[in-house]
């Protein structure tokens, strides 16, 4: 049987071996929120999100007093009709923000549950697009005190000898001239052939200023300029987009279709950074690609590779998944049992049922972190 039984949260906080900045921000420590939902088969679906430096037992207690009264005792094959509920309950709390992420990791679990329970891996069971394996982009680049540009580059370009075929810097919390002088750095390490995205993780207020440094990068052929403004300023990233050759791409802290499809409608990005753990859900983010394949936008989602290498693998529109081959940065691989393997350019996929890996308890009992409850 498929009843819910069960539906449990925990907030796990791990700390950063060592403090790392991007243009507005530095974070010390990652907080995740984490759900595990049981069927009375057996059957145990889970999902995880970030939740911030601080504060992410807002979205486990999102989970405990706003959605598990709603799950207990259904049917967890009804991932629509419970993501309706879910999302209607939610209404006054917010529809984007902590309590859609907690949305969305609940959806996520429902979609893990019931692909384990049809022994497939995830990206079977939404409907392959891809086999084997899917593309991916090296993650890094961030700023770190006493890092040069010239350790950027040779950072960048080891994750090339990795056999990737492009990769992921930040950008955006220095001049202009010391900005150019990493990309540089960072192009001429990685050579003319691999693709060089750049992350302003919302640096810019304004479309003149964004000019500037967009002028000075442009010469370094950069992939995308990802998160120019705040995710709020539509109308900025449309305007940049129109002034700039640089494809422009955003998304990441986005929720629901209705602000994707006002991003496509006004043109504000021709990539969709859609995060399958914050936009709502595996449900939802089915919803955002398919809409986006009709205006012939790419899906390159943001963050967790372990989600989202099947998400990639299930979207025909889907271009990369986003990779971080370490922990000094996602250091949430060190609280999973299992790492995704690298192939050629990318990515393998996963061949165990539903995500393909379970939380590791032994590893988040070394954690500050609370219990299951």
């Amino acid at each position: 049987m498929t009843r819910i039984v069960s539906v449990e949260a925990r907030t796990v906080r791990i700390p950063l071996d060592r403090a790392t900045a991007f243009a507005r921000r530095q974070v010390t420590q990652r907080e995740y929120a984490l759900v595990r939902i049981r069927t009375e088969d057996g059957i145990e679906g889970i999902g995880h999100c970030y939740g911030g430096h601080a504060a992410a037992s807002l979205v486990s207690e999102a989970v405990r007093l706003l959605l598990r009264p709603l799950l207990v005792g259904r049917d967890a094959c009804d991932t629509e009709i419970l993501w309706q509920e879910m999302y209607q309950e939610a209404l006054l709390h917010g529809r984007v923000g902590s309590v859609m992420r907690a949305i969305s990791i609940v959806d996520t679990a429902l979609w893990d549950c019931n692909a384990r329970r049809a022994k497939l891996p995830l990206y079977k069971y939404l409907g392959a697009a891809a086999s084997g394996t899917v593309p991916a982009y090296a993650s890094g680049g961030y700023y770190l005190e006493g890092k040069t540009p010239e350790k950027l580059g040779e950072e960048l370009a080891s994750y090339v000898a990795l056999g990737f075929k492009a990769v992921k810097m930040k950008v955006g919390r220095l001049s202009p001239v010391e900005e150019e002088a990493r990309i540089a750095a960072a192009r001429k390490a990685i050579g003319a052939d691999v693709l060089l995205m750049l992350d302003a993780n919302n640096a810019w207020s304004d479309v003149p200023t964004a000019l500037r440094y967009m002028r000075r990068y442009e010469d370094y052929d950069p992939y995308w300029i990802e998160e120019p403004f705040s995710p709020d300023q539509i109308d900025a990233h449309a305007d940049l987009a129109a002034r700039t050759r640089v494809p422009v791409a955003t998304g990441e802290i986005e929720a629901g279709r209705w602000r994707f499809k006002e991003l496509l409608d006004k043109k504000a990005a021709l990539i969709l950074q859609t995060d399958a753990l914050v936009c709502g859900g595996v449900s939802e983010f089915r919803k955002i690609a398919a809409m986006a394949d009709a205006y012939g936008a790419t899906m390159c989602p943001h963050w967790f590779h372990d989600v989202h290498v099947h998400l990639v693998a299930a979207s025909p529109n889907a271009r990369f998944v986003e990779f971080f081959s370490d922990d000094k940065v996602l250091n949430f691989r060190r609280i999973v049992d299992r790492q995704l393997e690298i192939e050629g350019a990318g990515l393998k996929l996963p061949t165990s049922p539903g995500l393909g890996y379970r939380f590791d308890e032994a590893a988040i009992a070394r954690c500050d972190a609370e219990a299951w409850s």
